[in-house]
């Protein structure tokens, strides 16, 4: 029996005894399949797989819910009956909602294998430790020490629930690479990452091409503290998608706007918010961001426009959410969305060609953002320091290594008028976290983004 066949079994079998019982039920089935090599001091640090199952059930009576989680064991169905019990019993002593939450009807069966390439996920260790190896071939030495991760899997989201004759079925594979090599007196760190959907995407070359770049630059150069004032700046991938996951929960949720989470507001809807040049568009049909092409209620998912010339269309809104405020859920109720920032018409392909680059004036290269947190969410304000090869790219031509540095700024002036411009080339950033139970993420992001006149509000003085 094939694994799709032997989980739509299992969730046809627990939804009838849950009707038997006489509960309305959710069922949510999570199997993942995990390899994590790490890396520390050029040597293997950690080296594990794990293969876990969970079951969620939530269980409904008029207006209360309760939920009952479970490590399950997928041959062990009395095990799984038991905690449709458990949550089953929970629901009676639960305090009612000031809602009605809905319990979707699936119309048909849904079964989406597309991003799924079982080579990738069943990589081996022999493998990913090549990958690695190519990856930082030649550059490693008694000072410069290789550290980071290849985390690659496969995930399996699959509901049900007493309301409904059919289930949907969501099967993707996945890798995250990060190659980070730093030197041990000196303490600055370089970093070049990867992310991968099929094993077509993996291509360790980039990454050494990146990281010998950058080596070369701060070996050669002595690094600096920058004096505090404004700078002109360009965001490398990572940065970006930070910032946009960032915006992603304190932006255009509709549920966190109506609890006062959010800098957007109802009456922003069809305004200018950002720059002319900056779309934002959830789109399910780029596979490289892992996507859900139908929502866990059954709302099948289309491209979804959240900002197009930086006019603001409308926000997002999660079938639970809506349920408590009274809007139309829009497809969004998934573990994550597929964001895509649209590209510009700079022709900027490379670091290289970045660095190359003739510039009026100090451009200062912020690869990555560091400890992002939040500072005002009603106002967009955030805050997080620069790291991984951060450079100062000065208008002689000439090229400096700077000491970190802080940036508070808002997601309104970072997309703002102050967007310069956004590179032709685009690249899907893995924004994936490595705890908690496996949703593999990325988002498509302009390689570089230029924004004019940010202020640094801190300077390091040693890495």
């Amino acid at each position: 029996m094939s694994v799709k066949a032997r989980i739509l079994d299992t969730l046809d079998e627990l939804r009838r005894h849950a009707r038997q019982q006489g509960y309305t039920v959710e069922l949510l089935y999570h199997e993942e399949d995990s390899h994590l090599m790490r890396f520390a001091n050029s040597a293997i640090s950690l080296n594990t797989n794990e293969h876990l199952v969970r079951l969620d059930v939530t269980a409904h009576m008029e207006r209360k819910r309760a939920s009952y989680g479970l490590i399950a064991d997928p041959a062990d169905l009395d095990g799984m009956r038991a905690g449709i019990d458990i949550a089953g019993e929970m629901v009676e002593h639960a305090q009612p909602l000031t809602y009605e939450p809905t319990v979707p009807v699936y119309e048909q069966t849904f079964v989406d294998e597309t991003g799924y390439d079982p080579v990738l996920a069943g990589l081996g260790n022999q493998e990913r430790l090549d990958y690695m190896n190519a990856a930082v071939e030649g550059l490693e030495s008694e000072d410069i020490k290789l550290s980071g991760i290849f985390s690659c899997g496969s995930n399996i989201v699959a509901v049900t629930n007493t309301n409904s004759e059919h289930s949907l079925y969501f099967r993707t594979s996945d890798a995250q690479i990060t190659a980070v090599l730093a030197h041990v007196i000196e303490k600055w760190e370089v970093i070049a990452e990867q992310s991968a959907q099929n094993t077509g995407e993996l291509d360790p070359a980039p990454l050494r091409q990146e990281l010998a770049f950058l080596l070369d630059l701060y070996q050669r150069e002595t690094p600096q503290q920058l004096p505090l004032g404004t700078y002109d700046v360009i965001l490398g991938p990572a940065a970006t998608a930070e910032l946009v996951s960032m915006m992603n929960w304190i932006g255009f949720s509709g549920g966190s706007m109506k609890r006062g989470f959010s800098f957007l507001s109802e009456d922003e809807v069809g305004q200018q918010v950002f720059s002319s040049q900056f779309d934002l568009i959830d789109d399910p049909a780029r596979l490289e961001t892992y996507p859900y092409k139908m929502d866990l209620t059954g709302i099948p998912r289309k491209r979804y426009p959240i900002f197009e010339g930086g006019v603001f269309r409308g926000f997002v809104w999660f079938q639970d959410d809506a349920d408590e405020f009274g809007a139309e859920p829009t497809g969004h109720t998934v573990f994550h969305k597929s964001l895509v920032i649209g590209s510009g018409d700079r022709e900027i392909g490379s670091l290289q060609e970045l660095v190359d680059m003739p510039r009026q004036s100090d451009v200062l290269y912020i690869p990555f953002l560091h400890y992002m947190n939040i500072v005002n969410p009603s106002k967009g304000i955030m805050t997080a320091t620069s790291r991984f090869g951060t450079l100062l790219l000065k208008a002689d031509g000439s090229v400096a290594i700077p000491f970190n540095v802080r940036l508070t700024q808002s997601l309104r002036n970072i997309f703002g008028e102050q967007v310069d411009w956004l590179s032709k080339g685009t690249v899907a950033y893995n924004t994936s976290d490595s705890y908690g139970r496996r949703n593999p993420t990325a988002i498509v992001v302009p390689s570089f983004i230029k924004i004019d006149g940010l202020e640094i509000s801190h300077s390091n003085a040693a890495f």
